[in-house]
């Protein structure tokens, strides 16, 4: 069974008994005379009119946001409490109007019987049922609207028994006792109603609930790849926790890598309060850890620019900087040219007017360069040369050789094998030799892609 469907029900089941119970006390309460019964079947009626809106609100309140509801329905269920409130009061002014006119006038005592302690047993025991129901459906859907509508049955309970304490007195003799116990109603529903009041407010004036900032922020901030959490907002729509926040994150990581961030701290903040709408803004930083090289990268990507092999030598008095830049093979050598000198003066803005920066300008190669398979024949003599460049060195095992024509020219893939233990710097030193021998034997080859890995296990 749906939430949705949870609260309708439970609504619904409320309306057939507070209708029931009102008209019960009502009906003995004028046939024995006592105010405090009729006051607490007014308080009864009070309570179907605000169940009957319940349901109604709660048939609407799960509504998904739309073009005029950019939060969804949810504070509808604020309204409605507030609106309950509003006849509480009234309720409990009359009762308190016609209790002082009858201990003034000093009204004859109610006739006392069996009858209207059947009565209000039977209606304790059925508030108590509603209240606990209409409680645990409230708890489990985060309903305002439940949580008013169990507050008025809880405090039922307490009216009537009032009024069991009033109609003893008034057996006993104490011609005032109904009307205290009237008056004792009259307060209880007061109370309840400025507690309502204060809680309904708070939601509409979108006061964040306890603690929630605190547990949002404490949330987000153990998502891997967050800094700190510079500004964080909270507010209730219905059953929804709306958060809003501002999160540093580092300024080098791609923009794929941010959404997942966004995404791992949407997760949290659900594990964390449950229906959550989070919207998250990224703002980027530079870390304490950032390296020369890091920071010019950052440099390079907010310009749009492609750079690889980047090389840093700090002289003790200067930095010297070198970079390989890729442009547009078809650009024009003045057009490149101020491109690197543009880059050029930003590492300069970045790091002082003393860093000694040098651009190497060369080709971008094409994205995807037209091609075929090359004849088995020509994979085969490029395998043996490959063999034959890597035999009696550090690369062994050269396999998954493959040759493709382009309209660039030849390119070749291969895999190959080296030593565990061997560093990268290494390896590359030695691939590198084979895949220069290689385009000097074979000059109509226009690259060479190498994969080396570990030794089979």
């Amino acid at each position: 069974m749906t939430p949705q469907h949870d609260k309708t029900s439970v609504a619904a089941i409320s309306i057939f008994a507070s209708g029931g119970m009102a008209a019960a006390k009502f009906a003995v309460g004028i046939a024995i005379g006592s105010l405090a019964l009729i006051s607490e079947a007014l308080h009864s009626s009070i309570d179907l009119v605000a169940t009957i809106i319940t349901w109604a609100v709660v048939r609407v309140s799960d509504k998904p946001a739309d073009d005029e509801h950019h939060y969804g329905h949810g504070k509808l269920e604020s309204v409605s409490a507030l609106g309950v409130t509003a006849l509480l009061y009234v309720l409990a002014g009359g009762i308190l109007v016609e209790s002082y006119s009858r201990l003034r006038e000093g009204t004859p005592p109610p006739t006392i019987s069996a009858v209207p302690f059947v009565v209000l047993v039977i209606d304790i025991v059925v508030n108590l049922w509603r209240a606990r129901a209409l409680h645990r459906a409230a708890r489990e859907t985060r309903s305002q609207a439940l949580a008013a509508d169990a507050l008025h049955f809880a405090s039922d309970v307490m009216g009537s028994c009032a009024v069991i304490v009033g109609l003893i007195l008034a057996g006993l003799g104490f011609w005032w006792g109904d009307a205290a116990a009237a008056a004792a109603v009259a307060v209880m529903i007061a109370a309840l109603g400025l507690r309502m009041a204060g809680s309904t407010v708070q939601t509409l004036v979108d006061r964040a609930p306890e603690g929630a900032q605190e547990k949002a922020t404490a949330a987000i901030r153990s998502v891997a790849g967050v800094i700190d959490v510079e500004r964080l907002r909270v507010r209730m729509v219905g059953a929804t926790t709306f958060i809003d926040t501002i999160a540093k994150v580092p300024r080098t990581y791609p923009i794929d890598r941010v959404e997942d961030i966004k995404r791992k701290a949407q997760a949290a903040v659900a594990k964390a309060f449950g229906d959550t709408d989070l919207t998250f803004t990224a703002v980027p930083v530079a870390r304490d850890n950032e390296t020369v090289r890091d920071r010019i990268m950052v440099i390079a990507r907010n310009s749009g620019l492609a750079i690889h092999h980047v090389t840093v030598h700090d002289l003790g008095t200067k930095l010297i900087v070198g970079i390989d830049l890729e442009v547009d093979a078809g650009m024009q050598l003045e057009a490149a040219h101020d491109v690197a000198n543009t880059l050029e003066r930003n590492i300069q803005e970045e790091f002082g007017e003393d860093v000694e920066v040098d651009v190497h300008i060369e080709p971008l190669e094409p994205e995807l360069p037209f091609g075929v398979d090359a004849a088995p024949e020509r994979v085969q003599t490029i395998a043996a040369a490959l063999a034959e460049y890597a035999a009696g060195g550090e690369i062994h095992d050269i396999h998954n050789v493959r040759v493709r024509n382009t309209d660039a020219g030849e390119i070749v893939n291969f895999h190959c094998r080296a030593a565990p233990s061997m560093s990268v710097i290494k390896v590359h030193e030695h691939v590198d030799a084979i895949e220069r021998a290689l385009r000097r034997a074979f000059p109509s080859v226009k690259r060479v892609i190498s994969h080396a890995e570990p030794p089979r296990a």
